[in-house]
């Protein structure tokens, strides 16, 4: 008979899944995680849940405790209802791809309606474009350059980043996370 022993695996190896106290995540992308460590004394000072451990226990010399790895809130956290203006928010809304071309590849974000012809840096005005496309259009009105963005840009409220979010899921999803992440059916890269 061949014994066969499970490898050790590293705490770090191990984040946990932070749910708000509605048992959804947090966020979706990037999806809500918290190191070993930040669980743990999130745990020690009584404000979050366990709902699931890994099979890895880590110990002090005078407490052994299973690593969680999922962890609701037991204060709720309301979302805000407008995220912040971001380029990486900017690209999430509209789901890393070019608005003029539809590729994915070196994206920047370009003004609609350019700074030099009194265009501002808001929701409304910018959008994620390709570098090819953005020289191309260059300081030029949509009708200028004939380029138009595929959707108009908005200012998106929390939950369309989050839905949008779920079209990309992490590259690790720990099988005790799959019950509180909703993920769409049909993904893309």
């Amino acid at each position: 008979m061949t014994a066969h022993f499970q490898p050790q695996v590293s705490p770090e190896a191990c984040p946990a899944l932070v749910l708000n106290a509605d048992f959804r995540p947090l966020s979706y992308y990037p999806l809500s995680l918290w190191s070993w460590q930040d669980t743990i004394k999130a745990v020690f000072l009584d404000r979050v849940n366990i709902l699931s451990h890994y099979d890895r226990t880590v110990r002090s010399p005078t407490h052994e405790m299973r690593l969680p790895s999922v962890v609701s809130l037991k204060t709720y956290i309301k979302p805000v209802r407008h995220p912040a203006f971001t380029r990486f928010n900017v690209f999430l809304r509209d789901r890393f791809t070019c608005q003029y071309c539809g590729g994915r590849d070196d994206l920047t974000f370009d003004h609609v309606i350019p700074r030099s012809k009194g265009g501002t840096t808001i929701w409304e005005n910018v959008v994620a474009a390709c570098s090819p496309c953005n020289l191309r259009k260059a300081d030029r009105l949509p009708d200028e350059a004939h380029m138009w963005p595929a959707t108009k840009p908005y200012q998106p409220e929390i939950s369309d980043l989050h839905r949008n979010g779920r079209s990309f899921p992490p590259n690790y999803l720990h099988e005790s996370w799959m019950d509180y992440l909703y993920w769409d059916s049909e993904l893309e890269p």
